[in-house]
C-alpha cells in the first residue's frame, strides 16, 4: 500500500511551477517545470462548521429572448486571493444579460465581507460554498454553474470534485489542479499592507501616501497596487482640540492569509484523480500572458476532468478584471452549448 501511495505521488504529486523575478502586470510570471516537491499542504478534517458567506446576486428580470420559460440554473462566481465579489461584477452582468439567469458573487471566507476564520484551506472553503448552494437551494435542476478564478478557481475544482452531483457545470479562469511552491510574493505585498496598517497615521493619511509606501516595497503596476489597497480600510479619528487624523486598518485578516501562504495552503492542491474525477463539463480559461495553466498540465487537467475543454484569451493572470467580456462571452458559449 505504501509503495502504491509512493507510485501515485511519483506521477500527480511532484509537479510544481517554478516562480521566476520576471514581471508584466506586477504579479510573478509562473514557468511550469518539473521538480520532486509535494505540498506541504493537506486537507484538513474541520470541526468548525461552514461559514455563512457574504454575497451580491444580479437578479434576472426578464426572461432570455423575451419568452417565458424557467430560467436556466444559477451562475455562482468566486474570486482570487486578495480580492472579493465586486471583482466580477462586469462579468456577472455580462453572464446575466446574455443567459437570462440569477448570477451569484460571492465572498470566500477571510476576504470581503464574509466571516473570517483562522482556518484557510480549500477543503474549509470548498465547504463554504456548498453550504452557501444548500442554504439558498440553489442545487435544483442539475446544480449551479460554478465559476472560479485564481484561488477561487482552486475552490470551485475542489467543489466539484468532493461533491460530483452538486454542480452542472465548471469553469476555473487562470488555475489548474497542480501543487506550486508558496509564492514568498505574496507573502511582500502582506508585509507592506501591515506596515501601512502599523504606521498608525504618523506618515501614513491619504490613499496616495499609503500607495506610494506600497510602491516603495514592492513596485508593481498602478492597478496591482490599487487592488492591495482594497484590503485596507482608512479611518477618521477624531484628536484634541477637533483635529483629525487618518489610518489605515485591515479589511481581512492579513495574518491569516500570510500564515495560509508560508504554509502553502494557497498553492496547494492535494487530491489525485486515482480517488477524484470530474465527468461533468468543465472549462479552463488561460490567459496568453500567463503560465497558471501551462500545457504540461493539461494531461493532469484531463485526468481530473475528462471533459474539459480551454480557452485562450491575450491578457494577464488578471484576465477577469483585464477583459471581463470576453470571459464572459467564452463562458456563455460553453454554457449554451451544453446546455442545448
Amino acid at each position: 500500500m505504501m509503495l502504491n501511495k509512493a507510485r501515485i505521488l511519483a506521477r500527480y504529486g511532484m509537479t510544481h511551477a517554478k516562480q521566476n523575478t520576471a514581471r508584466t502586470t506586477g504579479f510573478s510570471i509562473v514557468t511550469p517545470s518539473i521538480h520532486p516537491f509535494h505540498s506541504m499542504a493537506k486537507i484538513q478534517l474541520q470541526k468548525q462548521g461552514p461559514l455563512d458567506l457574504s454575497y451580491d446576486v444580479i437578479k434576472s428580470d426578464t426572461p432570455r429572448n423575451g419568452n417565458v420559460e424557467k430560467p436556466g440554473p444559477p451562475i455562482i462566481i468566486l474570486h482570487g486571493l486578495f480580492g472579493n465579489k465586486l471583482n466580477n461584477r462586469s462579468i456577472g452582468r455580462n453572464l446575466n444579460k446574455r443567459l437570462g439567469r440569477d448570477v451569484y458573487l460571492l465572498d470566500l471566507r477571510n476576504h470581503g465581507s464574509s466571516p473570517h476564520s483562522p482556518v484557510h484551506n480549500y477543503g474549509a472553503m470548498s465547504e463554504d460554498v456548498k453550504h452557501f448552494i444548500t442554504k439558498h437551494e440553489l442545487n435544483t435542476q442539475d446544480g449551479p454553474i460554478i465559476v472560479g478564478h485564481s484561488m477561487g478557481g482552486k475552490v470551485a475544482m475542489m467543489l466539484v470534485l468532493k461533491n460530483p452531483q452538486l454542480c452542472s457545470m465548471m469553469v476555473c479562469i487562470e488555475n489548474a489542479p497542480v501543487s506550486l511552491r508558496p509564492n514568498i510574493e505574496f507573502v511582500e505585498y502582506i508585509r507592506a499592507l501591515l506596515e501601512i496598517v502599523k504606521d498608525n497615521g504618523k506618515t501614513i493619511q491619504t490613499l496616495k501616501q499609503a500607495d506610494e509606501r506600497l510602491a516603495e516595497r514592492i513596485g508593481g503596476n498602478e492597478l496591482v497596487r490599487r487592488f492591495l489597497l482594497t484590503t485596507l480600510k482608512r479611518v477618521k479619528t477624531e484628536g484634541a482640540l477637533g483635529a483629525s487624523s487618518y489610518t489605515f486598518h485591515e479589511r481581512i485578516p492579513l495574518g491569516t492569509l500570510k500564515d495560509a501562504i508560508v504554509k502553502g495552503e494557497i498553492a496547494a492542491w492535494p487530491l489525485d484523480p486515482t480517488h477524484e474525477r470530474w465527468t461533468r463539463p468543465a472549462l479552463f480559461i488561460r490567459a496568453t500572458q500567463s503560465q497558471y495553466v501551462a500545457d504540461e498540465y493539461l494531461p493532469l487537467i484531463g485526468s481530473f476532468f475528462p471533459r474539459f475543454e480551454t480557452r485562450d484569451i491575450d491578457a494577464g493572470h488578471w484576465v477577469n478584471a483585464e477583459k471581463p467580456g470576453e470571459c464572459a462571452e467564452n463562458i456563455a458559449e460553453f454554457v449554451e452549448r451544453h446546455e442545448d
